[in-house]
């Protein structure tokens, strides 16, 4: 099929390289100069496993980019996937889907024939039908449920896995209101589920597609907070949260996904996503006492860590090395990090701080221009008073020698990486 995507960002960047995997043609539209060249050179604009290869294997044939909304006019369907970051008070900004629904109905008023829209951009329930839908019509002259219909499909990709997240996942969730759209919904997706191990496919309304995404990540938010809730108990008592945590997971009611208690949970999608329901469901009266439970706990966790660091001295003047920046590993993402609240307070306690990340440091250096990075985790730790382990990279199970450069060797772990040894003042978190 003949697809386009508005948007080249994390989701739809990956949505165009896997799309053009299972065969269909796609072009993505993006008002980034550079980030179309790049896309036509066979380079994908962000860092994730498995991106590189695909865009480089059907750029210039089934997959192709352009500044060009009028390429929209020969595809079948598109999907929208832009940004909508949180507004100061949790909700959503859709000011980048505003503009692009504005701009694919100017495109479709020139198109004749039927078009499908798809939302795949996280929004709010409603705002395919009441937000989007209409811009469309107004700018288009043509009536939604008639020349063209909306739907809704949420992505459910993870960072660092997220090209196998889409061509095997779960779940497929389809929303749309009338025949027409399903139908071709499962044409556009009936290449992947003939390849993916039978995953289920959910046909659903728009707004309850749109809902489906947010309940999946506060969810999954929730189990997180509840575990390191639980652990900081089993801290309090002398109790291994590991085994506990361990043993409950074997419960089928339970499951040990999503158990492993640390740091707390960062990223694109579980901090803007509990936000956005959050501020969604105080825009209609109700308080969801227990997902702002779930964000206040995950919120303290790094605060937990400095404390544990302050139980051995005082950090002012001292030198900390923070090994790990990335949200979680496999990504340069640092956004909602856990190290960012956890620098932030190890400055305001007047630690001289010293950061690494595998691949994440030039994205942590334009939010921490001046702190000391380095380029190996031996570096960092040469000279340290105390070394904090904020992100679970496979290469910080596997330091040994490298804590013998340490002045203090003290190790405060916040993912439960580190081996224990003789010589080390180690404690984890949990």
């Amino acid at each position: 099929m003949e697809l386009s995507i508005v948007g080249s960002g994390y989701v739809g960047t990956t949505l165009a390289a896997c799309f053009a995997d299972l065969g269909h043609d796609v072009v993505n539209v993006d008002i980034d100069e550079d980030i179309v060249e790049s896309l036509n050179a066979g380079a994908a604009p962000i860092h994730e496993p498995g991106l590189d290869e695909l865009v480089e294997r059907y750029a210039g044939d089934r997959l192709r980019a352009t500044t060009d909304y009028d390429e929209i006019l020969d595809t079948d369907a598109t999907f929208l996937a832009l940004p909508t970051p949180s507004n100061e008070d949790g909700s959503i900004d859709l000011r980048a889907m505003q503009a692009a629904a504005d701009a694919l109905g100017e495109t479709l008023s020139k198109k004749d024939g039927y078009h499908l829209v798809v939302t795949k951009s996280t929004v709010t329930p409603t705002t395919t039908e009441e937000v989007i839908a209409p811009r469309i019509e107004e700018a288009s002259g043509k009536t939604v449920g008639e020349e063209f219909d909306v739907g809704m499909n949420p992505e459910f990709l993870r960072e660092g896995t997220a090209v196998e997240d889409f061509l095997d996942p779960d779940k497929i969730v389809l929303g749309a209101n009338t025949d027409r759209a399903f139908d071709l919904l499962d044409e556009i997706f009936a290449p992947l589920v003939e390849r993916a191990d039978d995953p289920a496919v959910v046909r659903t309304g728009i707004r309850e597609a749109e809902m489906i995404k947010y309940a999946n990540n506060a969810f999954l938010a929730s189990k997180i907070s509840l575990a390191n809730d639980l652990a900081n108990i089993c801290k309090e008592f002398g109790v291994d949260s590991y085994e506990v945590l361990e043993a409950i997971g074997l419960d089928s009611r339970i499951g040990s996904s999503f158990l492993a208690a640390g740091l707390g949970w960062g990223g694109s999608c579980f901090p803007k996503d509990t936000a956005a329901i959050i501020a969604a469901a105080r825009s209609r009266g109700y308080e969801p006492r227990l997902l702002q439970a779930a964000v206040d706990v995950n919120d303290q966790q790094p605060l937990r860590m400095l404390d544990l660091l302050e139980d051995r001295f005082d950090p002012a003047g001292k030198r900390v090395a923070v090994l790990g920046l990335s949200f979680k590993p496999g990504t340069d993402d640092i956004r909602e990090s856990r190290a960012i609240p956890l620098i932030d307070a190890l400055l305001d306690a007047g630690a001289t701080v010293v950061g690494y990340d595998p691949v994440a440091t030039d994205n942590m250096r334009e939010k921490f221009p001046d702190i000391e990075y380095t380029s190996t985790a031996a570096a960092a730790l040469e000279d340290a008073d105390a070394a904090l382990v904020a992100t679970d990279w496979d290469e910080f199970a596997a330091l040994d020698d490298e804590f013998d450069e340490m002045r203090e060797r003290v190790v405060i772990d916040g993912r439960r990486i580190v081996t224990r040894r003789d010589g080390l003042d180690y404690e984890s978190l949990v």
